[in-house]
Protein backbone atom coordinates (compact mmCIF):
# COMPACT_ATOMS: atom_id res chain seq x y z
CA UNK A 1 0.00 0.00 0.00
CA UNK A 2 2.85 2.69 -1.12
CA UNK A 3 0.57 5.91 -0.84
CA UNK A 4 1.68 9.50 -1.44
CA UNK A 5 0.38 12.63 -0.15
CA UNK A 6 -0.77 13.95 -3.33
CA UNK A 7 -2.61 10.61 -4.01
CA UNK A 8 -4.44 10.77 -0.54
CA UNK A 9 -4.73 14.66 -0.76
CA UNK A 10 -6.89 13.66 -3.94
CA UNK A 11 -8.84 11.10 -3.00
CA UNK A 12 -9.77 11.89 0.79
CA UNK A 13 -9.56 15.90 0.56
CA UNK A 14 -10.14 16.13 -2.73
CA UNK A 15 -7.70 18.90 -2.72
CA UNK A 16 -4.53 18.87 -4.95
CA UNK A 17 -1.27 18.91 -2.50
CA UNK A 18 -0.46 22.74 -3.46
CA UNK A 19 -3.54 23.50 -1.72
CA UNK A 20 -3.46 21.94 1.63
CA UNK A 21 -2.45 23.59 5.00
CA UNK A 22 0.85 22.87 6.80
CA UNK A 23 -1.21 21.16 9.36
CA UNK A 24 -3.50 18.77 6.64
CA UNK A 25 0.10 17.79 5.06
CA UNK A 26 1.03 16.51 8.55
CA UNK A 27 -1.86 14.73 9.02
CA UNK A 28 -1.60 13.21 5.75
CA UNK A 29 2.24 12.56 6.42
CA UNK A 30 0.96 11.13 9.93
CA UNK A 31 -1.15 8.73 8.07
CA UNK A 32 1.35 7.28 5.37
CA UNK A 33 3.54 6.81 8.42
CA UNK A 34 0.95 5.53 10.70
CA UNK A 35 1.84 7.27 13.51
CA UNK A 36 -0.17 9.55 16.34
CA UNK A 37 -0.49 12.99 16.44
CA UNK A 38 -1.71 13.27 19.73
CA UNK A 39 -0.49 15.30 22.41
CA UNK A 40 -0.47 17.01 25.63
CA UNK A 41 -1.16 21.16 24.76
CA UNK A 42 -1.31 21.88 28.29
CA UNK A 43 2.42 20.72 28.92
CA UNK A 44 3.80 22.26 25.53
CA UNK A 45 1.81 25.85 26.95
CA UNK A 46 3.16 25.23 30.59
CA UNK A 47 7.09 25.05 28.71
CA UNK A 48 7.10 28.35 27.47
CA UNK A 49 5.38 30.31 30.05
CA UNK A 50 7.62 32.58 31.88
CA UNK A 51 7.52 33.86 35.49
CA UNK A 52 5.02 36.72 34.85
CA UNK A 53 2.88 34.80 33.12
CA UNK A 54 2.65 32.12 35.45
CA UNK A 55 2.58 34.67 38.17
CA UNK A 56 -0.20 36.74 36.09
CA UNK A 57 -2.53 33.38 35.88
CA UNK A 58 -2.24 33.04 39.80
CA UNK A 59 -3.06 36.28 40.85
CA UNK A 60 -6.35 35.88 38.01
CA UNK A 61 -7.06 32.25 39.14
CA UNK A 62 -6.96 33.66 43.28
CA UNK A 63 -8.91 37.11 41.99
CA UNK A 64 -11.42 35.61 40.28
CA UNK A 65 -12.50 33.22 43.01
CA UNK A 66 -14.81 32.97 45.41
CA UNK A 67 -12.60 32.84 48.20
CA UNK A 68 -10.76 36.13 46.96
CA UNK A 69 -14.95 37.68 46.49
CA UNK A 70 -15.15 36.64 49.96
CA UNK A 71 -11.96 37.55 51.60
CA UNK A 72 -12.61 40.97 50.47
CA UNK A 73 -15.85 41.60 51.49
CA UNK A 74 -14.81 40.82 54.93
CA UNK A 75 -11.71 43.48 54.64
CA UNK A 76 -14.09 46.16 53.77
CA UNK A 77 -16.30 45.34 56.78
CA UNK A 78 -13.18 45.01 59.47
CA UNK A 79 -12.13 48.37 57.86
CA UNK A 80 -15.63 50.92 57.52
CA UNK A 81 -16.34 49.36 61.29
CA UNK A 82 -13.16 49.76 62.69
CA UNK A 83 -13.27 53.34 61.12
CA UNK A 84 -16.50 54.34 62.24
CA UNK A 85 -17.40 52.21 65.39
CA UNK A 86 -14.16 50.87 67.40
CA UNK A 87 -11.90 54.54 66.34
CA UNK A 88 -14.60 56.84 66.16
CA UNK A 89 -12.43 59.78 67.38
CA UNK A 90 -8.96 58.53 66.25
CA UNK A 91 -9.81 56.55 62.82
CA UNK A 92 -6.69 56.67 60.58
CA UNK A 93 -9.51 57.01 57.45
CA UNK A 94 -12.48 58.82 58.85
CA UNK A 95 -15.93 58.27 56.35
CA UNK A 96 -15.90 59.01 53.68
CA UNK A 97 -13.18 56.43 53.39
CA UNK A 98 -11.06 58.31 51.17
CA UNK A 99 -7.55 56.02 51.75
CA UNK A 100 -9.97 52.91 51.32
CA UNK A 101 -11.29 54.51 47.71
CA UNK A 102 -7.64 54.77 47.01
CA UNK A 103 -6.53 51.60 47.91
CA UNK A 104 -9.57 50.03 46.16
CA UNK A 105 -8.48 52.51 42.65
CA UNK A 106 -4.71 50.69 42.73
CA UNK A 107 -6.12 47.18 43.31
CA UNK A 108 -8.41 47.61 40.28
CA UNK A 109 -5.51 49.44 38.26
CA UNK A 110 -3.57 46.57 39.43
CA UNK A 111 -5.47 43.70 38.56
CA UNK A 112 -7.60 44.53 35.29
CA UNK A 113 -4.63 44.38 33.22
CA UNK A 114 -3.22 41.00 35.08
CA UNK A 115 -6.34 39.72 34.45
CA UNK A 116 -6.64 40.83 30.85
CA UNK A 117 -3.24 39.27 30.57
CA UNK A 118 -4.45 35.80 31.77
CA UNK A 119 -7.36 36.07 29.17
CA UNK A 120 -5.46 36.34 26.70
CA UNK A 121 -2.98 33.55 27.03
CA UNK A 122 -6.15 31.65 27.86
CA UNK A 123 -7.71 32.64 24.01
CA UNK A 124 -4.17 31.47 22.86
CA UNK A 125 -4.39 28.63 24.60
CA UNK A 126 -7.69 27.94 23.29
CA UNK A 127 -6.80 28.63 20.00
CA UNK A 128 -4.28 26.19 20.22
CA UNK A 129 -6.59 23.24 21.63
CA UNK A 130 -8.63 24.32 18.31
CA UNK A 131 -6.11 23.58 15.85
CA UNK A 132 -5.14 20.41 17.79
CA UNK A 133 -8.72 18.84 18.28
CA UNK A 134 -9.02 19.58 14.26
CA UNK A 135 -6.25 18.02 13.44
CA UNK A 136 -6.86 14.79 15.46
CA UNK A 137 -10.39 14.74 14.05
CA UNK A 138 -9.40 15.28 10.45
CA UNK A 139 -6.90 12.31 11.01
CA UNK A 140 -9.73 10.21 12.40
CA UNK A 141 -11.83 10.90 9.95
CA UNK A 142 -9.09 9.76 7.18
CA UNK A 143 -8.48 6.72 9.30
CA UNK A 144 -12.13 6.10 9.02
CA UNK A 145 -12.23 6.96 5.27
CA UNK A 146 -9.32 4.34 5.23
CA UNK A 147 -11.21 1.45 7.30
CA UNK A 148 -14.26 2.34 4.91
CA UNK A 149 -12.73 1.38 1.85
CA UNK A 150 -10.68 -1.52 3.42
CA UNK A 151 -14.21 -3.51 4.34
CA UNK A 152 -15.34 -2.20 0.90
CA UNK A 153 -12.52 -3.91 -0.92
CA UNK A 154 -12.87 -6.91 1.10
CA UNK A 155 -17.01 -7.31 0.21
CA UNK A 156 -16.15 -7.28 -3.18
CA UNK A 157 -13.55 -9.65 -2.91
CA UNK A 158 -15.67 -11.64 -0.63
CA UNK A 159 -18.91 -10.75 -3.34
CA UNK A 160 -16.82 -12.36 -6.13
CA UNK A 161 -15.25 -15.21 -4.78
CA UNK A 162 -19.46 -16.17 -3.68
CA UNK A 163 -20.25 -15.28 -7.58
CA UNK A 164 -17.43 -17.76 -8.97
CA UNK A 165 -18.27 -20.28 -6.35
CA UNK A 166 -22.13 -20.23 -7.80
CA UNK A 167 -20.61 -20.61 -11.06
CA UNK A 168 -18.69 -23.73 -9.92
CA UNK A 169 -21.72 -24.81 -8.06
CA UNK A 170 -24.18 -24.12 -11.34
CA UNK A 171 -21.64 -26.02 -13.61
CA UNK A 172 -21.78 -29.29 -11.31
CA UNK A 173 -25.66 -28.98 -11.00
CA UNK A 174 -25.65 -29.02 -14.93
CA UNK A 175 -23.14 -31.55 -15.16
CA UNK A 176 -25.31 -34.04 -12.49
CA UNK A 177 -28.45 -33.14 -14.55
CA UNK A 178 -27.02 -34.41 -17.27
CA UNK A 179 -26.04 -37.23 -16.20
CA UNK A 180 -29.43 -37.68 -14.65
CA UNK A 181 -31.20 -36.87 -17.81
CA UNK A 182 -28.74 -39.78 -20.23
CA UNK A 183 -29.65 -42.27 -17.08
CA UNK A 184 -33.36 -42.01 -17.24
CA UNK A 185 -33.02 -41.65 -20.88
CA UNK A 186 -31.14 -45.05 -21.04
CA UNK A 187 -33.60 -48.64 -21.46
Amino acid sequence: MNKTIEELANRWLKRRPDGLSALESQVLKSTLERTTIAKDTNRAVAFHQTFGDRLADSIARIGGSWSFIVGFIVFLILWTSGNVWLLSRAAFDPYPFIFLNLILSMVAALQAPVIMMAQNRQAERDRIDAAHDYEVNLKAEIEIMALHEKLDELRHSQIVGMRDEIAQLTEQVKRIDEILSKQRTRP
